[in-house]
């Protein structure tokens, strides 16, 4: 077989079984073993844990991850049926990898971990992400149960930037929130665009997520609480009583949510984006409460 961390490499096999480059499923090659070292070392693996992988295309860090599990199990899901045969050629031999041809999003996951035991001792999930997957993948994860012990996940610098960003900072919003209510984001490396083949036209970073830290931390009502958040960063530029009391997605009289803030000692002329997702919870909690006394 062709070395798969190199662009020579990449190019022949992709020759070799007749395959095209789908752009419609981001299907940029990573082709830099160094690179691949340090989304292993970012993981901490020990010799026997699980490991998820999601798109592992030729299988370059499928190799790596394989490499550093010798007693471990990696479950790989390809959703392109070309690059599955080449995966099942490369791995055939090796008793500690399985890949499974399906599409990731549509995958039953808490059923399939659990029956191959992912649940018992936890796992981590590994992936160098398609850039159109992303936020779904890691929203499927943090919600998943059983939940990974982590996850370590190559992704669009812009993505990683704001799913790290702190409250105020202008790539705070909505996922930075959605993201660090479940778990704590961390970016390990940033990643040029030369790494990859073919040469994507963003760069990347090595993210990092560490879940279930702040689960004593949980919204009364998490419907209630992402509504709240959406209505916050719907129009940053509002102030949160404003953007609050006219919400499309939630009905809050401007009486209400002047209580609700009162109560949680938020001044109702800042915006929204000045809140850590801490404040929102609390908010949540305080109007969860107050629409339950004007239900009764």
């Amino acid at each position: 077989m062709p070395d798969i961390t190199t662009p020579s490499g990449v190019k022949d096999i992709l020759k070799e079984y007749d395959i095209n480059i789908n752009r419609g499923l981001g299907q940029n090659f990573l082709v830099d073993s160094n690179i691949l070292e340090k989304m292993v070392e970012a993981a901490c693996l020990d010799a026997g844990d699980r490991v998820v992988e999601i798109g592992p295309g030729l299988g370059a860090l499928t190799g790596a991850l394989v490499d550093a599990l010798p007693e471990g199990q990696v479950l790989a899901v390809e959703k392109d049926s070309r690059l599955c045969q080449v995966l099942q050629d490369l791995f055939h031999q090796e008793e500690n990898v399985e890949i499974i041809c399906g599409d990731a999003l549509e995958f039953n996951w808490a059923e399939e971990l659990t029956a191959r035991g992912f649940g018992k001792g936890g796992y981590q999930v590994v992936a160098n992400l398609p850039y159109y997957i992303t936020s779904p993948i890691i929203r499927l994860f943090l919600e998943l149960s059983p939940t990974p012990e982590s996850l370590i996940f190559m992704v669009q610098k812009e993505v990683g930037e704001r799913i790290a960003a702190s409250p105020g900072s202008k790539a705070y919003g909505t996922l930075s929130i959605a993201v660090q209510y479940y778990a704590e984001p961390e970016m390990i490396y940033q990643v040029p665009s030369t790494v990859f083949w073919p040469r994507p036209e963003v760069e990347s970073v090595i993210l990092r997520l560490k879940p279930g830290e702040n689960r004593e931390e949980r919204a009364d009502n998490e419907e209630l609480f992402f509504k709240i958040v959406r209505a916050l960063f719907q129009q940053r530029r509002k102030t949160i009583r404003n953007s609050l009391s006219k919400a499309a997605e939630i009905d809050l009289s401007r009486e209400l949510v002047g209580r609700a803030l009162e109560r949680a000692g938020i001044n109702s002329r800042i915006r929204g984006e000045k809140l850590t997702w801490q404040e929102i919870v609390e908010l949540s909690d305080i109007i969860n409460a107050l629409l339950a006394e004007v239900g009764d």
